[in-house]
């Protein structure tokens, strides 16, 4: 009979060894540590003791210590993963988390840049190559945050102007056009790189990778410096997407060139465009 605590290393260990990104490990294990404690504190030790109704508790305790719909949704979602580690393993015969259901929430419209935005903060980053080429394919492929800080020198093709974004995770592998705007300013920070054996594209300037904290970081200083309030990386990837779809750039494609794992999910920027004609050429607008 296995302990709640055992479980839980399993699961961080787990996750570490399925290369889920670090702060999504500490998420997981956070949330499952929560639950762990609230568990022992009603005296169920063991995984197998843990019923359906303890974790239906937990989430009405949740809510009492006016947790949000939204951080509540993301214990759960890290509970129900927890329990399936634990039926694969075959540590469980049934799931107690499977019935469990989301708190249902007002979820907040996506950030969209305006045009004179995203102008002011191309301006603002004029001066630095590698914040204009970060802001630049963000801004012009919708590509994640994670993807451009993993993105390597083979991953672009500047014959056929088009970028490979590897599987990260659950995601999978998938090319992106990329247009002038975006192979511009990438050319030019190319050209300023350190030179350096890493492959990866965006380095600092002891040619170590740029990572996704500082990288956030560094578009947070650029969004003030052009006079943005209230955005964030996340909102150049949303303009993408919004601006696409205006145009008139097919549903579908637009979901695969960003890589949502379902149209709905893409389909929720709808509500910000007015009507647009659907474009048969599939060409990308350039912003």
């Amino acid at each position: 009979m296995q302990t709640l605590r055992d479980t839980h290393q399993q699961f961080e260990q787990h996750l570490k060894s399925n290369g889920k990104a670090h702060a999504t490990v500490i998420a997981y294990s956070k949330d499952i540590e929560q639950l762990v404690e609230y568990l022992n504190r009603m005296g169920k030790l063991n995984t197998v003791e843990v019923t359906t109704d303890d974790i239906n508790q937990f989430k009405e305790l949740l809510k009492k210590q006016r947790y949000t719909g939204k951080s509540i949704s993301r214990k759960i979602n890290s509970i129900k993963a927890y329990f399936r580690f634990l039926i694969g393993e075959g540590t469980l015969s049934e799931n107690p988390a499977e019935t469990i259901v989301h708190p249902k929430y007002d979820q907040p419209s996506p950030r969209v840049l305006g045009k004179v935005e995203y102008r002011a903060l191309r301006d603002a980053c004029r001066g630095d190559a590698r914040m204009s080429g970060i802001v630049e394919l963000l801004l012009q492929t919708g590509m994640r945050i994670s993807e451009l800080a993993t993105l390597q020198l083979p991953d672009i093709d500047f014959d056929r102007n088009l970028i490979f974004i590897t599987a990260q995770n659950s995601r999978t592998a998938r090319r992106v056009p990329m247009n002038k705007a975006a192979k511009a300013a990438l050319m030019q920070y190319l050209q300023v790189r350190p030179r350096a054996k890493e492959r990866t594209v965006f380095l600092t300037k002891t040619c170590r990778p740029f990572l996704v904290r500082n990288i956030r970081t560094a578009i947070d200083r650029y969004f003030r410096l052009a006079g943005i309030s209230e955005a964030k990386v996340n909102d150049l990837r949303h303009t993408f997407i919004v601006e696409q779809l205006k145009a008139g750039t097919p549903l579908v494609y637009v979901s695969q060139l960003v890589g949502h794992k379902r149209i709905t999910t893409t389909e929720k920027y709808l509500k910000l465009v007015d009507a647009p004609e659907m474009n048969p050429s599939v060409q990308i607008e350039e912003l």
